[in-house]
């Protein structure tokens, strides 16, 4: 008992720690009086999902009354054709979410620490902070996961780190040299956890979603997800590949019928329509650097993404900064994500949309900008 909790309390009392936890707050999805709104706050695909995926879900929904797979062997087996792996090395979630809720409650305990960065994803804080652990956050050095902040920050006490490589919401990443030194540096019994949601949009010769990582030793597992590219977000699919133990330990503790039927079967289409995929990586590819281009030639500062999103960050003036520019384009139908709780309170993460979408956001942060010259 603390010194706040009553000897004989009056109602359920949640454990030490559970009402310090800031809970997630997602990305706005309306603009009250707006009559047309452009959604570039949450990362979504602007082509969808494949047809065929759409197909599958439909087929599916005509044995709705039918248990889904428990072991979700049709999704692990296509995942696994699709990246030359062996199923039984992949565990599916609901969401990658999920995964990450459950390595934190598998290997963290009260007194155990677990390592973020400074501009990390925020539900690894959650997750550590759920599972009774401590979060040690360290400073990134110019938007990018700092390695020997990291190795510095490990102590005895320390059991996982969770690095996302892209990071959101910078789009920046970690090339696999560096990842090969962080965990060179860190002891076996670590769990250093690869956060891969963005990897498909990633176009770079030294990056590796870490899928060869994770073969090669017994302390890294890497994570997925059908929610960015594959357009799948609101099935609430993600999957790890890791370990044969640490695949035993997760499946031990997660839910017997963690993904619903219609989910295993669109996500399993999805994954073999390699050419749906590439197409929407193309689309991202062209967007991403021609929004980005036409940001910088307004004089904002665009930190470097690889990701489909990107971080524009916003003069420290009255009237310019970002809070300014989001009521702006907001009343102009154009919902970005404000980043103040990822320590960015100057600035707006803007996911690459249609091009109808791209093309008017620009025009808007262009009027914003010239507003206040």
């Amino acid at each position: 008992m603390t010194a706040q909790t009553p000897a004989c309390p009056d109602r359920p009392i949640p454990r030490s720690g559970i009402l310090d936890i800031a809970a997630y707050v997602p990305g706005k999805e309306h603009a009250p009086g707006v009559a047309k709104v452009y959604k570039l706050s949450a990362n979504e695909t602007p082509l969808g999902p494949s047809p065929k995926a759409i197909e599958a879900f439909r087929a599916a929904a005509e044995k709705l009354e039918r248990y889904p797979d428990g072991q979700a062997l049709a999704l692990r087996e296509a995942i696994g054709a699709s990246h030359g792996l062996n199923p039984a090395n992949i565990v599916c979630g609901n969401g990658s979410d999920e995964l990450l809720a459950l390595l934190a409650r598998i290997y963290l305990g009260p007194g155990d620490e677990g390592i973020i960065t400074e501009h990390g994803f925020l539900v690894y804080k959650i997750e550590i902070l759920a599972a009774g652990g401590t979060p040690v956050t360290v400073k990134e050095r110019n938007c990018r996961v700092d390695v020997d902040a990291i190795l510095a920050a490990v102590t005895e006490r320390t059991r996982i780190v969770f690095i996302a490589n892209p990071a959101n919401p910078t789009g920046t990443y970690v090339p696999i040299a560096e990842i090969r030194r962080l965990h060179a540096g860190l002891p076996p019994s670590v769990l250093l956890v690869l956060d891969a949601a963005y990897a498909e949009y990633v176009r770079r010769n030294d990056y590796e979603a870490g899928i060869e990582f994770v073969s090669a030793n017994h302390n890294v597992v890497m994570t997925r997800t059908f929610s960015k590219v594959h357009g799948l977000a609101a099935l609430r699919i993600g999957w790890l590949y890791g370990p044969a133990e640490i695949v035993d330990a997760l499946n031990r503790v997660r839910g017997p019928f963690n993904l619903s039927a219609p989910a295993i079967a669109a996500g399993a289409e999805s994954i073999r329509d390699q050419a749906f995929m590439a197409a929407a990586v193309q689309h991202n590819e062209i967007w991403r650097t021609r929004v980005t281009a036409e940001i910088e030639a307004l004089g904002l500062t665009v930190t470097p993404s690889v990701a489909n999103f990107v971080l524009i960050h916003f003069p420290d003036e009255e009237g310019r900064r970002a809070a300014d520019a989001d009521a702006f384009l907001m009343a102009r139908g154009f919902i970005l994500r404000a980043v103040r709780g990822y320590g960015f309170p100057n600035a707006l993460r803007l996911t690459i949309g249609d091009e109808e979408a791209n093309l008017g956001v620009v025009a808007a942060l262009k009027a914003f900008v010239e507003q206040g010259r």
